[in-house]
């Protein structure tokens, strides 16, 4: 149930209910008056339902339990326009979850950047038996990121997004960088871009140990 509100009219007030007997009774009329103002929040809430289930339109105090409902956890630091955004589109980006373009959406809506986002599959056809088979052998992803203040940007929510939303075999780096930045790569796994020029941070995750 909502909290009261002051002043809050009832739809349905109770005193219009009331026998002709009492609808003159100053005491009854003040007594239901009480009850209208505890039970108005229920009737508003009912009568608006919809847009409780709305991210768009949902109090903000509610928006954390319609993100339960999707499986996504907000960020409280976040602009409340971007947390809506993303409980609106958790049920899209499951759909894409696993594709670059999926990633690359996910972390757009946690960074609010321009992504980029490399991996090392490809496809392509052939009217020649025999051809060079597209990508790489080798597994990898890279993400690349630019915002305006890299140093806004959590690496380690970042890296948790990409683990969770990426395929489990695949190693990955992240790069954030700033807009003024040039030169940039993204990172390696042992290793981070080393360009005094740019004002950025990398993280890479750990690859499984070699056997």
């Amino acid at each position: 149930m909502r909290g009261m509100i002051a002043g809050l009219a009832s739809p349905h007030p109770l005193a219009a209910g009331l026998p002709a007997l009492y609808q003159e009774d100053s005491f009854a009329q003040r007594l239901t008056a009480a009850l209208d103002e505890v039970l108005a929040p229920i009737f508003a809430s009912l009568d608006t339902l919809h847009a409780y289930l709305d991210p768009a339109l949902a109090p903000d105090d509610f928006l954390d339990w319609l993100a339960g409902w999707v499986g996504v956890t907000l960020d409280e630091t976040w602009p409340i326009e971007r947390r809506r955004q993303l409980v609106a589109d958790a049920a899209q980006l499951y759909r894409s979850r696993g594709t670059v373009a999926g990633l690359a959406d996910q972390i757009t809506i946690y960074t609010g950047g321009e992504v980029l986002v490399e991996d090392n599959g490809s496809a392509a056809w052939s009217s020649t038996a025999g051809g060079k088979i597209p990508g790489t052998a080798t597994p990898s992803l890279r993400v690349r990121v630019t915002v305006d203040d890299p140093n806004a940007v959590s690496l380690a929510r970042l890296e948790a997004v990409v683990a969770t939303a990426k395929p489990a075999h695949v190693p990955h780096t992240i790069t954030v960088v700033g807009r003024s930045g040039r030169g940039a790569r993204a990172a390696k796994p042992d290793a981070s871009v080393d360009d005094p020029s740019a004002p950025e941070t990398s993280a890479g995750s750990s690859e499984p140990p070699a056997t």
